[in-house]
């Protein structure tokens, strides 16, 4: 499958892209881009909600001049992997147990046939939250973790038991389709720069709205509510005390502390119970940090430097 090209945002030389299917009969999207010359190891990138593989285009180019071959994958339901609903716009998936099914699947038909180890995972915000559950169920595909802004929880009491209930009663009621309240139809990062919540990169938002003004559907809208209770649950999960006890990946979490999309006082605290994970708060930084402004990507890549073996600081 073509991936989308624009000005702005051209295609990474070298790439293969099509699709797979998950055993449950989902259809994924992927790209992977081989290493320079005698290099090896792979970083698979793992986007977060609403995104899509084009939007990481930059960040495949800052992995592939730090020597490494880059794997990605739209999740099912966005980018153009296969949607669930009539409505291509609906942010849906039954459970987050489905996207540990797309990265098996991944991993299984693309990244362990055509890419060369050692593995690494970067991941943002949902893909984030994935991780941590591939890593709390033991799954050791990555030799180590790099999370960006990881949906641990929501700000404030976005996630208290009344929402969720609430959410819970409206998806056992037959509305696990519809948006959830105060939602609609406007695409994520299709909004005016001013009021956006992600990034103080004027420049990188407005590549990424052009992305989606060339193939509005790559995009989606606002969740579901079976999408947001799905979340919920999964984010419920993360706070109990033994789930980061219980995880032996290696991580680094860098959380943004102007973030206003996830917690970051959430990640700070799951980040200090980890037994082989570290943490970072960029001081100014949305939460979009690898679309931010420089001054912020390059705390962001200097730490991903000195975490990752085969980058520079490793030669």
């Amino acid at each position: 499958m073509t991936l989308v090209s624009i000005p702005a945002n051209p295609v990474p030389d070298n790439v293969v892209s099509g699709t797979i299917k998950t055993p449950d009969g989902a259809e994924l999207r992927f790209a992977r881009w081989a290493p320079p010359a005698g290099r090896r190891g792979t970083v698979c990138v793992f986007a977060g909600r609403g995104e899509c593989i084009e939007k990481y285009f930059e960040t495949v180019r800052d992995l592939r001049d730090r020597g490494f071959a880059v794997a990605m994958i739209d999740w099912r339901g966005q980018g153009h992997s296969s949607r669930q609903l009539r409505d291509p716009r609906k942010g849906y998936v039954h459970d987050f147990a489905d996207y540990e099914i797309d990265v098996e699947t991944f991993v299984q038909q693309i990244v362990l046939p055509d890419c060369p180890p050692p593995y690494f995972a970067l991941a943002h915000s949902m893909g984030g939250a994935v991780m941590l559950r591939i890593a709390h169920a033991g799954k050791r595909w990555f030799d180590r973790m790099v999370l960006s802004a990881p949906m641990i929880d929501l700000p404030g009491r976005s996630t208290s038991f009344p929402v969720r209930a609430l959410l819970r009663g409206m998806r056992w009621t037959g509305q696990g389709g519809n948006y959830v309240p105060g939602g609609g139809g406007t695409l994520v990062g299709n909004s005016p720069f001013v009021s956006n919540q992600l990034t103080g990169d004027p420049v990188r938002y407005a590549r990424n709205a052009a992305i989606l003004e060339e193939d509005p559907t790559l995009g989606i809208a606002s969740p579901t509510v079976a999408w947001a209770d799905a979340a919920f649950k999964a984010m419920h999960e993360f706070r109990e005390a033994s789930y980061p006890v219980k995880i032996r990946q290696p991580i680094l979490m860098m959380a943004a502390s102007q973030d206003t999309v996830v917690s970051t006082p959430a990640i700070e605290e799951f980040a200090y119970h980890l037994r082989g994970g570290s943490h970072l708060v960029i001081a100014g930084s949305r939460h979009e940090i690898l679309q931010e402004q420089d001054r912020y990507r390059q705390q962001f890549w200097a730490a991903f430097d000195a975490f990752v073996p085969g980058t520079p600081l490793f030669k």
